[in-house]
């Protein structure tokens, strides 16, 4: 007999709701995240289901053993912000930087309130919390990520499904080039890639890592017609079609189609 798990995704998800929707006659202030911008670009139809009709996907489990690493790598750095000294990580790896110590870098990392910006041409208020910023000797600033996993072989940022990080990057380098202070963002931004250890012969309570800087040149010239794309997309009272390359917009066909027979013998 199968076990019931308490777990309740119901605390997770509630289906449809009636806050956070799109109003096409309010013009400006709309908050649209960095993953909301990224969930427009895999399927307007489902950005149009969320962001519109109050209908998201259904969440993944969170992944604490990650936000421990996040939260971990934040405050070893935040050691070395302090003191306005080069980590040794980036000694290793030939980077000019140090921690950029600024009153906001907290805020600009909290989930809640981020890095924003008031994009005027779509009335988006567009908000990404970054995991870090450096600055180089030139007064460049470099938009930084950290990412966790474990696997065998090298870390890269090859693979198609890795395109939503580089997108991810971008967006944050753009909302950063936008802020008041008129700061210097560098193209170049940093994944810091730690891959746990799977070739130990026994766990002792310890997960190891080895730590990787793997720098990318972003490009952010597309973040602009993304965001005119997503309001003309929210604007519409059509919903768009779906899309064959989006999970949930073929699965929710295929239930479509299974009910199909039940629903005409009612």
């Amino acid at each position: 007999m199968l076990k019931k798990h308490s777990f309740n995704m119901s605390q997770f998800y509630s289906g449809k709701r009636s806050r956070n929707l799109y109003e096409p006659s309010a013009r400006a202030g709309f908050r649209l995240s960095r993953s909301k911008i990224e969930n427009f670009l895999k399927c307007p139809r489902c950005f149009y289901l969320d962001r519109r009709l109050g209908v998201d996907q259904p969440p993944g489990y969170p992944f604490s053993l990650n936000s421990a690493v996040d939260t971990l790598l934040k405050k070893e750095f935040d050691i070395y912000r302090k003191e306005q000294t080069m980590h040794p990580l980036l000694e290793t790896y030939g980077v000019d930087a140090i921690p950029f110590q600024h009153p906001k870098i907290n805020e600009w990392r909290e989930t809640l309130k981020g890095l924003q910006y008031e994009h005027e041409p779509s009335g988006f208020l567009v908000t990404g919390a970054v995991d870090d910023i450096w600055q180089n000797s030139a007064g460049e600033l470099h938009v930084v990520d950290y990412k966790a996993t474990a696997k065998n072989g090298e870390v890269t940022l090859d693979a198609d499904w890795q395109r939503s990080y580089k997108n991810q990057m971008e967006v944050y380098q753009w909302i950063l080039r936008h802020q008041e202070e008129g700061f210097k963002v560098s193209p170049i931004g940093y994944f810091v890639y730690v891959n746990g250890k799977t070739n130990r012969e026994t766990f002792d309570d310890r997960l190891e890592f080895d730590a990787k800087v793997i720098p990318y040149e972003g490009d952010d010239s597309w973040v602009e017609k993304a965001l005119m794309d997503a309001k003309a997309c929210l604007e519409s009272d059509k919903l768009p079609s779906a899309s064959a390359d989006c999970d949930y917009c073929v699965y929710r066909k295929a239930i479509q189609d299974v009910l199909e027979p039940f629903q005409k013998n009612e």
